[in-house]
């Protein structure tokens, strides 16, 4: 490990309302506690990362803090069984970003337990361009597969369509042979959608602004939603009988001004998706799940490389709704 290295920090100090950001040069003795030591090759952003550095949000909980809920990387040192050095690994979560100094520096130390080995079918740059969004998008997609949602059921909504959780949802779905019909406040992105597979494109005001009523026509054989509030309880009000919606976003809200009638007169599920506290075997399987399955033509259409130092106005873009699909950075 190099005597310094470069990090990104977020601070706010002690009674302070309004948290800063600024690079810093930091070393060994500034990461955390941790069993195993990785050099960060490659990490990415998410809504929740965009969030963290413009303070829109109360994602950081410890200050200051290295954001970076993703990171790929090697082991460079290690007192895990499962870990030596050399290992290429990935993490997803577990507090990293929030708690725990993340991705957006040189090196990292976190606990072993945190860790996965990368697929063998993905290189680093591949898994943070699929990231927690794309991790996140394989789980719903699981967890519908889980509670019987097969592909002769009918269409399957995917809102936030153009974000990275709604693209690579799509781009899943579709390659597992489901009909898909994308929700996008983006006209613009018809023809992106449609490449990844989305054979319905659905102005999001439908569900969004739309007064909710307990039970609309039956349209969906289920849904993965990244947004909440008004738009996911428009959405269950249109599940059909039997149906199931993987929740896993809340970028309208994170009120549901729904009824219980879906749930009791359609026996609609409405399945909660966790990425950042679920078990191993559950991580492995999803990321299994991408290995497998996902298009890499498509991964690569959703994907734009961006630069370290621009991990600022990038986070304001893409709260702005100024982002399409993807976001990999490579740390220097």
């Amino acid at each position: 490990m190099p005597d310094t290295f470069r990090a990104f920090m977020i601070d706010r100090p002690d009674g302070e309302k309004t948290q800063t950001t600024a690079w810093h040069a930091i070393s060994q003795p500034d990461l955390m506690a941790g069993d195993v030591t990785v050099r960060v090759t490659h990490t990415t952003m998410n809504y929740k990362d965009a969030l963290a550095i413009t303070g829109r949000g109360p994602v950081v909980r410890r200050f200051p803090m290295i954001p970076g809920i993703d990171f790929a990387g090697e082991v460079t040192a290690s007192d895990h069984a499962d870990f030596a050095p050399g290992d290429s690994v990935i993490l997803n979560g577990w507090g990293v970003g929030e708690v725990h100094h993340g991705g957006y520096a040189g090196f990292a130390r976190v606990k072993g337990d945190w860790l996965l080995k990368t697929p063998q079918g993905l290189s680093a740059a591949d898994c943070m361009a699929i990231g927690t969004a794309g991790y996140t998008a394989a789980l719903c997609v699981q967890r519908l597969i889980d509670l019987g949602v097969g592909t002769d059921r009918g269409t399957v909504l995917v809102s936030g369509a153009a974000g990275g959780v709604g693209s690579l949802a799509i781009s899943l779905l579709s390659t597992l042979g489901y009909t898909v019909a994308a929700s996008t406040g983006r006209t613009a992105e018809e023809a992106y959608l449609k490449s990844l597979g989305a054979s319905e494109i659905i102005d999001r005001r439908e569900f969004s602004d739309a007064k909710v009523r307990p039970l609309n026509k039956e349209r969906f054989a289920a849904a993965i939603d990244a947004v909440g509030s008004t738009t996911l309880a428009n959405i269950l009000s249109m599940i059909k009988y039997d149906g199931v919606v993987a929740a896993c976003g809340l970028a309208q809200g994170a009120d549901l001004p729904a009824t219980v009638m879906p749930f009791i007169l359609r026996g609609v599920t409405l399945a909660g998706v966790d990425s950042v506290m679920a078990p191993k075997a559950v991580r492995e399987a999803a990321w299994r799940l991408l290995d497998e399955t996902l298009d890499r033509g498509a991964l690569a259409a959703i994907t734009r490389q961006v630069e370290f130092d621009d991990v600022e106005s990038l986070a304001e873009a893409l709260l702005d709704g100024r982002i399409r699909g993807r976001l990999l950075i490579k740390i220097a």
